[in-house]
């Protein structure tokens, strides 16, 4: 989800916009370990749960920041029913792959999701991205062939669908195919749309769709799932507040790379509640997605440096 930082003037204080990404960071993980131990449950049925129990921490936000009675104030609903319709089918096809993945390796498949975004928005709303991020994209789906080729042995008519990881590798990267266009339609609403009002109306849609899949068959419940999925859609709502947050105190390019320790806590804690090890193809397409990454991010930095030195020297000329 994108963040609209001009919501609230707040004092620029790194450090703690750092921290409170890293902590959203690990909520997330959380979010997808709990999950990832419901891995029977439909992805409809996951989705209802995410985006229903996330409801509540967003509602205590909107409380403590007095916009509950303009929370869903807009004047484009048709823009929040379609971004709502393809983040459903984003989270569906993102749970699928994670109950269908070792942990790592679900997570750094979403790591595509960005490099997806650039050339998405460079097909789609024109904007101008050069040779230097050209090559990282080519670079970090280059990595992404690598996490993937062995889990697509499926393709090639190797047994691989007992483990269905084949499937999970499909899901993951439609997943992320999917978020990429949810985010296009994200940086169009944040244009005139508060951060609140996104946030809501996405889980709000996401509830109300999620239960059109009921009839295509959603499963009894142990308790042990619904407290594990109540749990991920609270995780989901907090990490979603503190990651809305974090924004306000650093710039998107300090914030943004600590976005990759994701990375190192899937290992830890796939590796000790799933007993998932990273292939060496996860470790070293992950470190090619990861470094494409930090490089777009770095880029992005030196063009925006450049930009505000060009405006200075015009506004004192």
């Amino acid at each position: 989800m994108a963040v609209a930082a001009n919501d609230l003037d707040t004092e620029p204080r790194p450090l703690f916009g750092i921290t409170l990404k890293i902590i959203s960071v690990t909520i997330f993980v959380v979010m997808s370990s709990l999950i990832k131990s419901a891995e029977t449950v439909p992805p409809g049925q996951i989705v209802f749960f995410r985006s229903f129990f996330a409801i509540f921490p967003i509602l205590l936000m909107l409380s403590w920041r007095r916009e509950l009675k303009t929370a869903l104030q807009t004047s484009h609903p048709v823009s929040h029913l379609m971004r709502g319709l393809i983040g459903v089918a984003a989270m569906a096809a993102t749970f699928f792959g994670l109950t269908r993945l070792p942990l790592p390796d679900a997570i750094t498949l979403n790591y595509a999701q960005p490099l997806m975004v650039i050339a998405l928005s460079a097909i789609f709303l024109g904007e101008t991205v050069r040779i230097y991020r050209w090559s990282a994209v080519l670079i970090g789906f280059l990595g992404v062939i690598i996490i993937a080729w062995p889990k697509l042995e499926l393709l090639t008519g190797e047994s691989n669908l007992e483990s269905g990881q084949a499937l999970g590798v499909i899901a993951a990267l439609c997943g992320a195919g999917l978020s990429a266009v949810a985010m296009l339609l994200v940086r169009r609403l944040v244009a005139t749309e508060k951060t609140a009002t996104i946030v809501m109306y996405f889980s709000l849609t996401a509830t109300v769709i999620s239960l059109f899949t009921i009839p295509f068959g959603w499963t009894a419940l142990s308790w042990e799932e619904t407290l594990a999925l109540i749990g991920a859609g609270i995780c989901g709502g907090t990490a979603q507040i503190l990651m809305t947050q974090c924004y306000r105190y650093a710039e998107l390019s300090t914030i943004a790379p600590f976005e990759y320790t994701s990375m190192i806590l899937a290992i830890v804690v796939g590796y000790y509640a799933f007993g998932d090890v990273p292939t060496l193809y996860t470790l070293v397409g992950g470190t090619i997605v990861i470094g494409a990454g930090l490089f777009i991010i770095w880029r992005e930095r030196q063009l925006g440096l450049k930009r505000a030195a060009a405006r200075r020297f015009v506004h004192s000329g």
